[in-house]
């Protein structure tokens, strides 16, 4: 991959607003390479989509997040993916995540309630063909997510006292 291509990417990991001119002007570019190598990768599937962050704590909408650790059985032919390709093709799935370890794969769900996510659970995943196990860990707080803090550090605005 080309030295332009990794910065334009490096940029916009950080910030997905950032407009093409931004982007050419912070590069010493011309805005019309910039519109073209990011085209391309999108094209190339190397871009994937452009996400908001959102700190959904901060808003009324109740959302439950969860990580299921998953066991599977791997299909003959197809290893993982046939699996993975079902249990992502639901809405709930956030992220889904092939796995070195005591499990195979990690799922991030999120629903409304806690019950949501367990009938998820209950009802489509685990009796999903080729499913061994599971085990269900609910998200109590985000710190970070995708690299991005989810509240800035609070300064300590105490007066320091010396004896």
């Amino acid at each position: 991959m080309t030295d332009i291509r990794n910065k334009i990417l490096k940029l916009i990991q950080h910030n997905a607003g950032l407009s093409t001119r931004d982007i050419a002007v912070m590069l010493g570019l011309d805005e019309s390479l910039v519109i073209h190598t990011i085209s391309d990768m999108e094209q190339e599937q190397i871009i994937c989509g452009y996400h908001t962050i959102i700190n959904w704590d901060k808003t009324g909408d109740e959302r439950v997040t969860a990580l299921i650790e998953v066991k599977v059985v791997p299909q003959r032919g197809e290893g993982f993916d046939r699996v993975a390709e079902r249990i992502y093709n639901y809405e709930e799935v956030t992220s889904l995540y092939l796995m070195s370890g005591g499990f195979d794969m990690a799922v991030f769900i999120e629903g409304k309630t806690m019950k949501e996510v367990a009938q998820f659970v209950a009802r489509k995943l685990a009796p999903m063909e080729g499913v061994l196990s599971t085990s269900t860990h609910f998200v109590m707080k985000k710190y970070k997510e995708a690299g991005t803090r989810m509240e800035q550090q609070k300064k300590d605005e105490r007066l320091v006292v010396t004896a």
